[in-house]
Parts: structure tokens; C-alpha cells; sequence
């Protein structure tokens, strides 16, 4: 497969300045560039799997306090503004 990219001055000097420090070729470079990207983007998870290890971690144990969750109300605003 033949690629043609267009690249601003800046990103262009870059690539040319790590191509001449590695003694690497440009087709070298972009071939690893593509396998990396699509071996990252394979073990990439989403935002459940990021943060699944934090779900239920704090958990009260109690099933049904969002049922109840006026009536905690009730009971922490009595608890807190006993004299």
C-alpha cells in the first residue's frame, strides 16, 4: 500500500531531525509508527473497564438506599439538629 501525507513545516523538521538521528528510514519509521498506534488502540479500554475496579468500592451494603433515601435524609437532618 502507497501513502501520501501532507505535513506543516514544524511536524515535517521534526520527523526529518528524528529520521536523521536513528539513521532510519521514512518508511521504517512509518510502518512501526502504525503497528504501535494499532496495537495501543487494541488494549485501549473504555471508560467502564478504566474505573471498574472503583465501582462498589465504597459501598454502604445497603440495596435499596436510593428507595430510601428521603427517609436518611429525614433521619440524618433529626440526628444533626437534636439539641
Amino acid at each position: 500500500m502507497t501513502i501520501s501525507i501532507r505535513l506543516d513545516p514544524g511536524l515535517k523538521t521534526a520527523l526529518q531531525r528524528r529520521l536523521s538521528e536513528r539513521d532510519l528510514p521514512l518508511s521504517a519509521f512509518v510502518r512501526q509508527a502504525i503497528s504501535e498506534k494499532l496495537e495501543r488502540e487494541g488494549q485501549e479500554a473504555g471508560p467502564y473497564a478504566i474505573g471498574e475496579h472503583l465501582f462498589g468500592r465504597y459501598s454502604s451494603g445497603e440495596t435499596d438506599r436510593s428507595e430510601r433515601r428521603k427517609q436518611i435524609l429525614r433521619e440524618r437532618f433529626r440526628e444533626k439538629h437534636r439539641g
